[in-house]
Protein backbone atom coordinates (compact mmCIF):
# COMPACT_ATOMS: atom_id res chain seq x y z
CA UNK A 1 0.00 0.00 0.00
CA UNK A 2 2.77 2.18 1.14
CA UNK A 3 4.11 2.19 -2.50
CA UNK A 4 0.83 2.21 -4.73
CA UNK A 5 0.22 5.99 -3.24
CA UNK A 6 3.53 7.59 -4.55
CA UNK A 7 3.24 5.58 -7.85
CA UNK A 8 -0.43 7.07 -8.01
CA UNK A 9 0.94 10.37 -6.78
CA UNK A 10 3.70 10.37 -9.91
CA UNK A 11 0.75 9.23 -12.06
CA UNK A 12 -1.41 12.00 -11.39
CA UNK A 13 1.52 14.86 -11.77
CA UNK A 14 2.23 12.94 -15.20
CA UNK A 15 -1.08 13.45 -16.51
CA UNK A 16 -0.97 16.74 -15.75
CA UNK A 17 2.25 18.16 -16.65
CA UNK A 18 1.17 16.33 -20.20
CA UNK A 19 -2.14 18.00 -20.37
CA UNK A 20 -0.21 21.12 -19.46
CA UNK A 21 2.11 20.84 -21.98
CA UNK A 22 -0.63 20.36 -24.82
CA UNK A 23 -3.30 23.51 -23.48
CA UNK A 24 0.36 25.51 -23.91
CA UNK A 25 1.48 24.03 -27.38
CA UNK A 26 -2.40 24.79 -28.70
CA UNK A 27 -2.30 28.24 -27.42
CA UNK A 28 0.12 29.80 -30.07
CA UNK A 29 -1.96 27.91 -32.62
CA UNK A 30 -5.01 29.39 -31.39
CA UNK A 31 -3.98 32.83 -31.83
CA UNK A 32 -2.55 32.69 -35.33
CA UNK A 33 -5.60 31.14 -36.43
CA UNK A 34 -6.76 35.09 -35.51
CA UNK A 35 -4.19 36.56 -38.42
CA UNK A 36 -4.15 37.44 -41.74
CA UNK A 37 -1.07 36.15 -43.70
CA UNK A 38 1.56 38.86 -44.04
CA UNK A 39 1.93 37.89 -47.51
CA UNK A 40 -1.55 39.05 -48.68
CA UNK A 41 -0.58 41.23 -51.76
CA UNK A 42 -1.81 44.88 -52.04
CA UNK A 43 -3.69 46.97 -55.02
CA UNK A 44 -3.43 50.27 -53.68
CA UNK A 45 -5.26 53.16 -56.59
CA UNK A 46 -5.62 57.02 -55.11
CA UNK A 47 -8.00 59.01 -57.12
CA UNK A 48 -7.43 62.89 -57.09
CA UNK A 49 -10.07 65.28 -57.37
CA UNK A 50 -8.51 68.06 -59.04
CA UNK A 51 -11.39 69.90 -59.36
CA UNK A 52 -11.31 74.06 -58.05
CA UNK A 53 -11.72 72.46 -54.43
CA UNK A 54 -7.92 73.16 -54.34
CA UNK A 55 -8.26 76.50 -55.50
CA UNK A 56 -6.41 79.21 -53.79
CA UNK A 57 -8.51 82.00 -54.74
CA UNK A 58 -11.59 80.23 -54.29
CA UNK A 59 -11.12 77.63 -51.25
CA UNK A 60 -8.65 79.41 -49.49
CA UNK A 61 -7.71 77.92 -45.80
CA UNK A 62 -5.37 80.11 -43.90
CA UNK A 63 -4.83 76.63 -41.16
CA UNK A 64 -3.32 74.63 -44.32
CA UNK A 65 -4.68 74.85 -48.01
CA UNK A 66 -6.55 71.49 -49.38
CA UNK A 67 -4.01 70.67 -51.83
CA UNK A 68 -1.23 70.57 -48.71
CA UNK A 69 -3.72 68.14 -46.76
CA UNK A 70 -3.93 65.90 -49.95
CA UNK A 71 -0.32 65.75 -49.48
CA UNK A 72 -0.46 64.59 -46.26
CA UNK A 73 -2.91 62.59 -46.71
CA UNK A 74 -0.73 60.73 -49.99
CA UNK A 75 2.18 60.98 -47.74
CA UNK A 76 0.04 58.54 -44.84
CA UNK A 77 -0.58 55.95 -47.51
CA UNK A 78 2.41 55.72 -49.59
CA UNK A 79 3.81 55.26 -45.67
CA UNK A 80 1.47 52.36 -45.48
CA UNK A 81 2.28 50.62 -48.52
CA UNK A 82 6.31 50.48 -47.66
CA UNK A 83 5.11 49.61 -44.36
CA UNK A 84 3.32 46.73 -45.58
CA UNK A 85 5.63 45.44 -48.66
CA UNK A 86 9.09 45.50 -45.71
CA UNK A 87 6.43 43.38 -42.97
CA UNK A 88 7.15 40.91 -46.05
CA UNK A 89 9.89 38.32 -46.83
CA UNK A 90 11.12 39.30 -51.01
CA UNK A 91 9.66 36.40 -51.97
CA UNK A 92 6.20 36.87 -50.68
CA UNK A 93 6.05 40.75 -53.07
CA UNK A 94 3.93 41.40 -55.25
CA UNK A 95 2.17 44.60 -54.78
CA UNK A 96 0.41 47.19 -56.79
CA UNK A 97 0.54 51.23 -56.24
CA UNK A 98 -0.89 53.76 -58.90
CA UNK A 99 -2.36 57.50 -59.29
CA UNK A 100 -5.00 58.09 -61.06
CA UNK A 101 -7.77 61.71 -62.38
CA UNK A 102 -11.00 61.54 -64.22
CA UNK A 103 -11.01 63.41 -66.12
CA UNK A 104 -6.73 63.17 -67.13
CA UNK A 105 -5.75 66.96 -66.79
CA UNK A 106 -5.15 68.85 -70.21
CA UNK A 107 -0.80 69.58 -68.87
CA UNK A 108 0.84 66.45 -70.43
CA UNK A 109 3.60 66.63 -67.37
CA UNK A 110 0.70 65.88 -64.94
CA UNK A 111 0.38 62.89 -66.37
CA UNK A 112 3.48 61.66 -67.13
CA UNK A 113 3.92 62.30 -63.68
CA UNK A 114 1.02 60.03 -63.22
CA UNK A 115 2.83 57.18 -65.11
CA UNK A 116 5.54 57.60 -63.19
CA UNK A 117 3.68 57.27 -59.39
CA UNK A 118 2.62 53.57 -61.16
CA UNK A 119 4.45 51.10 -59.07
CA UNK A 120 4.24 47.36 -59.13
CA UNK A 121 6.62 45.58 -56.95
CA UNK A 122 7.65 41.76 -57.05
CA UNK A 123 10.43 39.61 -55.75
CA UNK A 124 12.37 40.15 -59.04
CA UNK A 125 12.81 43.88 -58.97
CA UNK A 126 12.11 44.63 -55.01
CA UNK A 127 15.36 45.75 -53.06
CA UNK A 128 15.96 48.01 -50.02
CA UNK A 129 16.68 50.92 -52.41
CA UNK A 130 13.37 50.95 -53.83
CA UNK A 131 11.37 50.36 -50.92
CA UNK A 132 13.06 53.56 -49.43
CA UNK A 133 12.88 55.26 -52.60
CA UNK A 134 8.96 55.07 -52.63
CA UNK A 135 7.95 57.84 -49.73
CA UNK A 136 10.19 60.47 -51.03
CA UNK A 137 9.05 59.60 -54.65
CA UNK A 138 5.67 60.09 -53.92
CA UNK A 139 5.67 63.17 -51.94
CA UNK A 140 7.94 65.19 -54.78
CA UNK A 141 6.03 64.04 -57.60
CA UNK A 142 2.91 64.84 -55.82
CA UNK A 143 3.77 68.13 -55.02
CA UNK A 144 4.19 68.83 -58.57
CA UNK A 145 1.47 67.72 -59.96
CA UNK A 146 -1.06 69.87 -57.54
CA UNK A 147 1.54 72.82 -58.10
CA UNK A 148 1.02 72.72 -61.55
CA UNK A 149 -2.91 72.37 -61.37
CA UNK A 150 -2.80 75.43 -59.48
CA UNK A 151 -0.64 77.17 -61.55
CA UNK A 152 -2.53 76.27 -64.55
CA UNK A 153 -5.57 77.32 -62.93
CA UNK A 154 -8.03 75.42 -65.55
CA UNK A 155 -10.53 73.38 -63.07
CA UNK A 156 -12.06 70.65 -65.27
CA UNK A 157 -14.46 69.57 -62.44
CA UNK A 158 -14.63 65.96 -61.07
CA UNK A 159 -16.20 62.99 -63.31
CA UNK A 160 -16.00 60.74 -60.07
CA UNK A 161 -19.02 59.04 -61.76
CA UNK A 162 -17.86 58.11 -64.45
CA UNK A 163 -14.52 56.81 -62.81
CA UNK A 164 -16.68 54.07 -61.48
CA UNK A 165 -19.40 53.41 -64.18
CA UNK A 166 -16.22 53.07 -66.69
CA UNK A 167 -12.63 52.56 -65.20
CA UNK A 168 -12.80 51.47 -61.41
CA UNK A 169 -13.13 47.48 -62.14
CA UNK A 170 -10.34 47.60 -65.39
CA UNK A 171 -7.90 49.37 -63.64
CA UNK A 172 -8.32 49.36 -59.81
CA UNK A 173 -9.43 45.68 -59.39
CA UNK A 174 -7.40 42.33 -59.78
CA UNK A 175 -8.32 38.84 -58.79
CA UNK A 176 -6.14 37.49 -55.70
CA UNK A 177 -5.31 41.10 -54.37
CA UNK A 178 -6.55 43.12 -51.96
CA UNK A 179 -8.02 46.16 -53.74
CA UNK A 180 -7.80 49.14 -52.47
CA UNK A 181 -9.12 52.78 -53.49
CA UNK A 182 -8.57 55.75 -51.85
CA UNK A 183 -10.50 58.63 -52.99
CA UNK A 184 -9.39 62.67 -51.82
CA UNK A 185 -12.42 64.62 -52.76
CA UNK A 186 -14.42 67.41 -50.67
CA UNK A 187 -17.60 65.22 -51.42
CA UNK A 188 -19.33 67.23 -54.31
CA UNK A 189 -19.30 66.10 -57.87
CA UNK A 190 -19.98 67.69 -60.76
CA UNK A 191 -18.83 67.06 -65.02
CA UNK A 192 -20.17 68.43 -67.98
CA UNK A 193 -20.09 65.83 -69.92
CA UNK A 194 -21.73 63.30 -67.84
CA UNK A 195 -24.98 65.36 -66.30
CA UNK A 196 -27.46 62.89 -65.74
CA UNK A 197 -30.58 62.23 -63.83
CA UNK A 198 -33.00 59.31 -63.71
CA UNK A 199 -35.96 60.25 -61.24
CA UNK A 200 -34.54 61.94 -58.30
CA UNK A 201 -31.31 59.77 -59.20
CA UNK A 202 -28.36 61.92 -60.46
CA UNK A 203 -24.55 61.46 -61.27
CA UNK A 204 -23.73 64.38 -59.53
CA UNK A 205 -23.98 66.88 -56.44
CA UNK A 206 -23.28 69.87 -56.08
CA UNK A 207 -24.66 72.64 -53.38
CA UNK A 208 -27.26 73.94 -55.60
CA UNK A 209 -28.70 70.73 -56.10
CA UNK A 210 -28.95 69.92 -52.70
CA UNK A 211 -30.88 73.55 -52.18
CA UNK A 212 -32.87 72.73 -55.06
CA UNK A 213 -33.94 69.58 -53.73
CA UNK A 214 -34.83 71.21 -50.47
CA UNK A 215 -32.66 68.87 -48.61
CA UNK A 216 -31.03 71.71 -46.22
CA UNK A 217 -34.00 71.55 -43.86
CA UNK A 218 -34.30 68.80 -40.42
CA UNK A 219 -36.57 66.62 -42.22
CA UNK A 220 -34.13 65.98 -45.43
CA UNK A 221 -33.22 62.33 -44.43
CA UNK A 222 -36.73 61.38 -44.19
CA UNK A 223 -37.15 63.19 -47.80
CA UNK A 224 -34.12 61.65 -49.05
CA UNK A 225 -35.12 58.01 -48.50
CA UNK A 226 -38.90 59.04 -49.50
CA UNK A 227 -38.41 60.23 -52.67
CA UNK A 228 -35.20 58.25 -53.38
CA UNK A 229 -32.58 61.26 -53.54
CA UNK A 230 -28.98 59.99 -54.56
CA UNK A 231 -26.63 58.77 -57.24
CA UNK A 232 -27.87 57.32 -60.04
CA UNK A 233 -25.79 53.14 -59.52
CA UNK A 234 -22.35 53.24 -61.77
CA UNK A 235 -21.62 49.83 -61.30
CA UNK A 236 -23.31 46.21 -59.93
CA UNK A 237 -20.96 44.18 -58.17
CA UNK A 238 -17.72 46.19 -56.51
CA UNK A 239 -17.34 43.49 -53.70
CA UNK A 240 -13.79 43.09 -53.98
CA UNK A 241 -13.16 46.72 -53.39
CA UNK A 242 -12.35 48.76 -50.08
CA UNK A 243 -12.61 52.64 -50.63
CA UNK A 244 -11.77 55.32 -48.37
CA UNK A 245 -12.82 58.97 -49.19
CA UNK A 246 -11.05 61.64 -47.12
CA UNK A 247 -11.71 65.30 -48.06
CA UNK A 248 -15.44 66.21 -47.12
CA UNK A 249 -15.57 69.45 -47.06
CA UNK A 250 -19.21 70.70 -47.28
CA UNK A 251 -20.57 74.49 -48.00
CA UNK A 252 -21.23 75.48 -44.53
CA UNK A 253 -24.16 77.87 -45.16
CA UNK A 254 -26.47 74.63 -44.67
CA UNK A 255 -26.52 72.77 -41.31
CA UNK A 256 -27.23 69.64 -43.15
CA UNK A 257 -25.06 69.15 -45.91
CA UNK A 258 -21.89 67.51 -44.45
CA UNK A 259 -25.09 64.87 -43.77
CA UNK A 260 -26.50 64.97 -47.19
CA UNK A 261 -23.61 63.90 -48.85
CA UNK A 262 -22.72 61.01 -45.91
CA UNK A 263 -25.69 59.59 -47.12
CA UNK A 264 -25.50 59.94 -50.69
CA UNK A 265 -21.85 58.47 -51.18
CA UNK A 266 -23.43 55.96 -48.28
CA UNK A 267 -26.26 54.87 -50.43
CA UNK A 268 -24.07 54.93 -53.59
CA UNK A 269 -21.83 52.75 -52.20
CA UNK A 270 -23.83 49.80 -50.32
CA UNK A 271 -25.76 49.24 -53.90
CA UNK A 272 -23.06 49.02 -55.61
CA UNK A 273 -21.78 46.41 -52.76
CA UNK A 274 -18.59 47.75 -51.56
CA UNK A 275 -18.43 46.36 -48.63
CA UNK A 276 -15.47 48.35 -46.72
CA UNK A 277 -15.89 51.73 -46.84
CA UNK A 278 -15.45 55.25 -44.93
CA UNK A 279 -15.96 58.07 -45.60
CA UNK A 280 -13.97 61.01 -43.54
CA UNK A 281 -13.65 65.29 -43.46
CA UNK A 282 -10.98 67.10 -44.52
CA UNK A 283 -9.20 67.16 -41.71
CA UNK A 284 -5.17 67.95 -40.80
CA UNK A 285 -3.32 65.17 -42.26
CA UNK A 286 -1.32 64.79 -38.56
CA UNK A 287 -5.26 63.73 -37.55
CA UNK A 288 -5.89 61.49 -40.19
CA UNK A 289 -2.51 59.65 -40.53
CA UNK A 290 -3.26 56.68 -38.30
CA UNK A 291 -7.12 56.52 -39.85
CA UNK A 292 -5.65 55.86 -42.96
CA UNK A 293 -3.00 53.64 -41.51
CA UNK A 294 -5.44 52.13 -39.87
CA UNK A 295 -7.59 51.67 -42.95
CA UNK A 296 -5.06 50.29 -45.01
CA UNK A 297 -2.68 47.94 -42.77
CA UNK A 298 -5.90 46.67 -41.00
CA UNK A 299 -6.31 42.52 -41.28
CA UNK A 300 -9.98 41.48 -42.57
Amino acid sequence: MKNILPIMAMSLLLVFTVSCKQDSDKEPEKENATKSPVSENYNISILLDLSDRISLQKNPNPTMEYYQRDLGYIKSVSEAFTEHLKSKRIRQIDDKMQLFFNPEPLDPAINTIAQDLRISIDKNNASKDLLNSINSNYASKTSKIYESAIKDNKYVGSDIWSFFDHKVKDQCIENKYRNILVILTDGYMFYESTVMKEGNRTTYITPELIRKNGLNTKDWDKKLQNQDYGFIKANDDLSNLEVLVIGINPNKNNPYEEKVIRAYWTKWFTEMKIGHFEIKNADLPSNMENIIKDFILSKE
